[in-house]
């Protein structure tokens, strides 16, 4: 079809270089070189009738009613499609819009409560700027899949304005869909399961995941991949067919889990509390206490083992400062039992080395 497109256009520039010459040498007219778009009637009154009778080119005038019967359409489809998706996205954003704000209704009337701690009133607001992610995400998927249909329909509609014949077009359109049907069963399977995983916010950017052999920050997402990058700074390409299973570390909330080491001598209750107010002290310090979303408890002793006593201290964090706020508290721990004078005991070893006599020193 393209060929066929090339050819008529160079009949037309031979025509028009042509004009000159000898008209019984010139079989094939600028009409045929454009089969299916017609050239200028001269009987006619017209624009190419105006050209010819002041160029006396029947080739100019052929050429001339082209482009004021089809480029001009051209131009129209092309302008229409701006408009159409001018119009969509803003309604599409819209929309999208309108339902986070739907749905972040009632949570805002409970923000709004006089009796509402300020740590759950900024939890609210974190969930809620969450649910606004999620549209606009949601929203970008829907205008690109949108877009992309309005300019399918406006190429096609070009093709038959130039006289391209659509029909084989359409035939090895539909051979296509079939052979893509059968050997891109896996990028079918990535892009479902991408809408599926951004319309059900499993994750989004910013959040630290665990897919299972891959786990980091999630750097961007696209219907068929999604981009980790872990701790040491690779960077993931997953397909999203790929993913069986997420785990979201940061997904509104995160959490501070500790186990913290004392010998068998040590009063676990003073310990405790040395943990405990250690812990507080971090939660009302100016520069860390934004990250807590509440108070720290201490769960108790969590496990005997053979070598010490563990006792569990957990922080629930804003999203993925959970790492942070972890490290912070073990330093702060070590200093807190060194200055209590409790023990936090570490694996010894005897070593026994035996002399040439077959006596052994320790």
């Amino acid at each position: 079809m393209t060929a066929a497109l090339f050819g008529r256009i160079g009949l037309l520039l031979g025509r028009l270089q042509g004009d000159n010459a000898d008209s019984d040498d010139q079989t094939d007219t600028v009409a045929e070189a454009f089969e299916g778009v017609g050239g200028c009637d001269l009987e006619g009154e017209g624009i190419c009738r105006w050209v010819y009778d002041r160029t006396k080119s029947e080739g100019l005038a052929d050429a001339t009613e082209f482009f004021s019967n089809n480029v001009v359409q051209i131009l129209v489809i092309l302008a229409v499609a701006f408009v159409m998706l001018f119009v969509l996205k803003r309604a599409i954003y819209r929309g999208m819009d309108r339902v986070a704000q739907s749905a972040v209704k009632i949570k805002n009337q409970q923000a709004e409560d006089d009796d509402v701690p300020e740590r759950i009133r900024t939890e609210l607001e974190q969930e809620n700027l969450r649910v606004h992610q999620r549209t606009e995400t949601l929203a970008h998927v829907i205008y690109a899949m949108t877009r992309f249909g309005v300019w399918t329909i406006a190429v096609i509609l070009v093709l038959g304005e130039i006289g391209i014949n659509l029909a084989p077009l359409v035939a090895g359109a539909g051979i296509l869909g079939v052979a893509l049907g059968f050997g891109a069963q896996k990028v079918v399977g990535d892009f479902l399961s991408g809408i599926f995983m951004i319309s059900e916010d499993q994750f989004g950017v910013g959040d630290v995941i665990d897919l299972g052999e891959d786990s980091g920050t999630v750097e961007r997402i696209t219907l068929r991949t999604t981009v980790v990058r872990d701790i040491y700074g690779t960077l993931w390409h997953v397909p999203n067919g790929a993913i069986e299973r997420v785990g979201n570390k940061s997904q509104n909330w995160s959490k501070a889990l500790l186990d913290v080491g004392v010998a068998y001598g040590t009063d676990t209750d003073l310990a405790s509390g040395v943990l405990l107010d250690t812990a507080h002290e971090l939660a009302h310090d100016p520069e860390w206490e934004d990250s807590f979303l509440d108070e720290p408890e201490v769960r108790g002793v969590e496990d005997l083992a053979a070598d010490a006593v563990t006792i569990r201290i957990s922080v629930r964090t804003r999203p993925a400062r959970q790492f942070d706020v972890q490290r912070e508290l073990n330093r702060r721990f070590k200093l807190a039992l060194d200055e209590a004078g409790i023990e936090i005991p570490f694996p010894q070893r005897t070593v026994w080395v035996r002399n040439d006599g077959g006596e052994a020193d320790t």
